[in-house]
């Protein structure tokens, strides 16, 4: 494996481990206000996201890398409002985003074809995951702060995530 796309890959297992534990904040921060279906949806968006690390840890070892399980810090965990919940989402969905794009780059750069097919399902997986964070927070944007439209939200969020999915 290319040195420096090693590098990068075990950056992207990094972001992801931290996309996974900031989500699990964020559903733990849902919980304890009430927002059962909020934090179901960041439950299921955690785990994706350690999923999407440990996809990346086996393709690098596979490929005689070696995978660098990393350090995490404390994910934010204060947030004024679904609003600023899903801020948060979206600009997460839209760094990590940003680096497999440039990982994509890399590869093409230093023609890493193997590498650059891998990443090609995590392109997809990010057009959705940004979809999604973006038309959630439309919604939420809509409601504004009217708490029965918070309360239908909060029913509503994982019948439109099973939909989003299913695409």
């Amino acid at each position: 494996m290319i040195q420096e796309i090693e590098k990068l890959l075990n950056d992207q297992i990094r972001y992801e481990a931290k996309a996974s534990v900031q989500y699990l904040s964020m559903a733990s921060w849902a919980d304890t206000r009430g927002y059962n279906g909020v934090a179901n949806f960041f439950y299921t968006q955690s785990e994706e996201e350690r999923v999407h690390m440990i996809k990346l840890v086996k393709f690098i070892n596979e490929r005689s890398g070696v995978a660098i399980i990393p350090e995490i810090d404390k994910p934010r965990d204060d947030f004024e409002s679904l609003t600023e919940l899903f801020e948060t989402f979206l600009r997460s969905e839209e760094f990590v985003t940003s680096k497999i794009n440039n990982i994509i780059y890399e590869c093409l750069q230093r023609q890493d074809y193997n590498v650059h097919n891998f990443m090609q399902w995590y392109v997809s997986e990010q057009l959705e995951e940004e979809a999604i964070a973006r038309t959630l927070l439309d919604k939420l944007r809509i409601i504004g702060d009217d708490k029965s439209g918070h309360y239908l939200f909060d029913r509503d969020i994982n019948t439109f995530q099973t939909a989003g999915q299913a695409k």
